[in-house]
């Protein structure tokens, strides 16, 4: 099965690699997952600061090799908040709760070109110890680590 899931990944946090170890499970051995990794244009729209798309695309890279998926896979720039997905042929979708609403936008925009639905997989969002969602921006302002765990009002960033 080809999958597609995408995203800033900055930092790399257990939320993401959620989010790839399960689009990795549905392509199965003999499937593909295609990375979507924001560029640095793209990126930069969010309120808080991104590293380099080459940093963060060797991080996403080192992460993928440490867990020795069988499946293949391949990262590709995305430059808008759709990638290929609107005109590439693939099979399925996986997605947060969080950018699910982007995923059906897909399937209707490609309804619309005439290209097939693809399944969409919605993961549920990790949570941090306070039961909130562990994300990035949260990452950055200092309130938690990559694993969820509570930082001292910032101060161990």
């Amino acid at each position: 099965m080809k999958v597609m899931v995408g995203g800033t990944f900055d930092p790399l946090h257990d939320g993401h690699k959620k989010l790839l170890e399960r689009s990795f499970e549905i392509a199965g051995d003999a499937g593909i997952v295609i990375i979507g990794l924001s560029g640095d244009k793209f990126a930069n729209r969010k309120q808080h600061p991104i590293r380099p798309f080459s940093q963060r695309k060797k991080e996403l890279t080192e992460y993928l090799e440490s867990k020795k998926f069988s499946t293949k896979w391949e990262v590709e720039e995305l430059n808008d908040r759709f990638g290929s997905s609107l005109e590439k042929d693939f099979d399925a979708i996986v997605v947060s709760e969080e950018t699910f609403p982007t995923a059906v936008e897909i399937n209707q925009i490609r309804k619309e070109k005439n290209k097939k639905k693809v399944d969409i997989h919605q993961i549920t969002c990790v949570l941090a110890e306070d039961g909130r969602w562990i994300s990035s921006t949260r990452i950055w302002k200092g309130e938690i680590d990559i694993h969820g765990s509570l930082l001292n009002s910032g101060k161990d960033k």
